[in-house]
């Protein structure tokens, strides 16, 4: 679905006056607290980052709108490589306002029995509130309820279990627990962290367990072996176009109306599914009569692929090709070898 869809649309809608009342100067230090923590600058401590209804506040009116679109990417991803599996169930793992649910309700527009958990009973309380708002009946009933995560998680069974920019709250004992049980209980497991080196390492620690646990990587990796990153050389990560409300150009300053949110993210899986054959891990490179594309392949590998004029429909093809894509596209002809 593209920006226009009626979920994004009511999404932005639902957020438009939330922060009406709110004094200008109480929500721009509450979201520059929440970006130091987005960023990672703190050291996780256990607690919920969301500590009352002016951070909820801010929260949902900054960050909802990159999350929602970063995890509709992910699910994307998701989509093409299993393009006839559609969940019955999702379990939003340390939901907070609901971002991920709405991407998820975007994606397959269907009535996926959702519940949202997360420790902080202010998210939960606007996450609700913004739900009355959705075009989705999943969003409208899903079951918001209170969940601390920790190393005793427990969850029920669940088709998808989405889990969007949480890990950087938890202690590595956390993390490795909810990953363990996430795995146990889903049948898909999607991971979205901030696309910053520190975001990419948890990731991969992620996909690392997911892979141990017996799933298989459906995106964005080509591939379930080793990443071939190697840490502290270059970190793998993707951009999701985002429009930027008042408060978005109130903080940073500026006059573009959209801004790119960067993001790193695993698909984990326990059904078939056709990963793509390689990944555009750069922003490609167009050239006077080339595009220089940066891929991740199989076998694993980085490659950096030249597309010229001569290939024909496939260099129109990589001209078009975004970051992030997979390569080479399903049609048109794969001549390029």
């Amino acid at each position: 679905m593209n920006a226009t869809a009626p979920t994004a649309e009511a999404l932005r809608a639902a957020l438009a006056g939330l922060l009406e009342g709110l004094p200008q100067k109480q929500a721009a230090q509450a979201v520059e607290r929440l970006i130091a923590n987005y960023r990672g600058d703190r050291v996780p401590t256990g607690a919920p980052v969301l500590r009352d209804r002016s951070d909820v506040a801010a929260y949902a009116a900054y960050r909802m709108p990159a999350t929602f679109e970063a995890v509709r990417a992910a699910l994307a991803a998701l989509r093409a490589a299993a393009p006839d599996w559609v969940p019955a169930t999702h379990a939003d793992l340390g939901g907070g306002t609901g971002a991920a649910s709405w991407a998820v309700a975007d994606a397959w527009d269907s009535a996926a029995r959702t519940t949202v958990l997360d420790w902080a009973e202010p998210a939960l309380d606007l996450g609700r509130e913004l739900a009355a708002h959705a075009p989705a009946r999943a969003l409208r009933e899903a079951d918001w309820r209170r969940l601390v995560i920790g190393t005793s998680l427990r969850l029920p069974d669940t088709d998808l279990i989405t889990v969007s920019y949480v890990l950087n709250e938890l202690t590595a004992q956390a993390r490795r627990a909810l990953i363990a049980e996430a795995a146990r209980a889903a049948r898909a497991v999607v991971l979205v962290e901030p696309g910053t080196p520190e975001g990419y390492l948890r990731v991969i620690e992620a996909r690392d367990e997911l892979v141990a646990a017996g799933l298989r990587i459906a995106a964005p990796c080509p591939h379930s072996d080793r990443c071939p990153i190697q840490p502290g050389t270059d970190w793998c990560h993707f951009a999701a176009r985002v429009s930027r409300s008042s408060l978005h150009r109130q903080i940073k300053g500026g006059s573009l109306a959209y801004e790119d949110e960067k993001f790193s993210y695993v698909v984990g899986v326990r059904f078939d599914a056709s990963p793509a054959a390689a990944r555009v891990v750069r922003k490609p490179q167009i050239r006077k009569g080339q595009v220089l594309l940066d891929l991740c392949g199989t076998p694993p590998g980085l490659a950096r692929e030249t597309v010229t004029k001569r290939h024909g429909p496939l260099y129109r093809a990589a001209r078009d090709t975004a970051w992030g894509d997979e390569w080479p596209p399903p049609a048109p002809a794969q001549a390029l070898r």
